[in-house]
């Protein structure tokens, strides 16, 4: 043990200086002396922009009422073409808007009893104006 104390103070002290890389800018140490009020902020900042931008998209997916109107005439008129009915991706191709589209307008038509729909064995679902034919269940032969 005694040895071991001889050898430890006849070494010199290594003479240590911090290399310049190591110099830490300020804002890292207002960064460690306030994490716990910073980080949570940004967490809250990237969820409330996270939340704009799914609501922002999910505003210009929708139509205003004068398009609307416009593609649901459209439709009005082109199942008055085909008065047994077509499918909602034939239709979407017809007036030219987006099939989900289509089919959002189409399901709001038929709650406003514009429209009927029907799933055909080939589990097409197919739409129609109201009143124009029998409904497919109460035909008749």
């Amino acid at each position: 043990m005694m040895l071991l104390n001889v050898l430890l103070t006849q070494q010199p002290a290594p003479d240590y200086a911090k290399p310049d890389s190591s110099l830490s800018p300020s804002y890292f140490e207002v960064l460690e002396q306030n994490s716990h009020i910073i980080y949570p902020a940004v967490a809250i900042l990237t969820l409330v922009i996270i939340a704009a931008g799914i609501l922002q998209a999910w505003r210009t997916q929708d139509l205003d009422g004068l398009q609307k109107n416009e593609f649901k005439r459209a439709i009005v008129n082109e199942l008055r073409r085909n008065i047994s009915g077509m499918p909602g991706d034939q239709l979407a191709k017809s007036v030219g808007l987006d099939r989900l589209k289509t089919n959002r307008l189409l399901e709001q038509m038929q709650q406003e009893g514009l429209v009927v729909s029907h799933t055909n064995s080939q589990r097409l679902t197919v739409w129609r104006i109201r009143g124009a034919s029998p409904e497919p269940s109460v035909r008749k032969y």
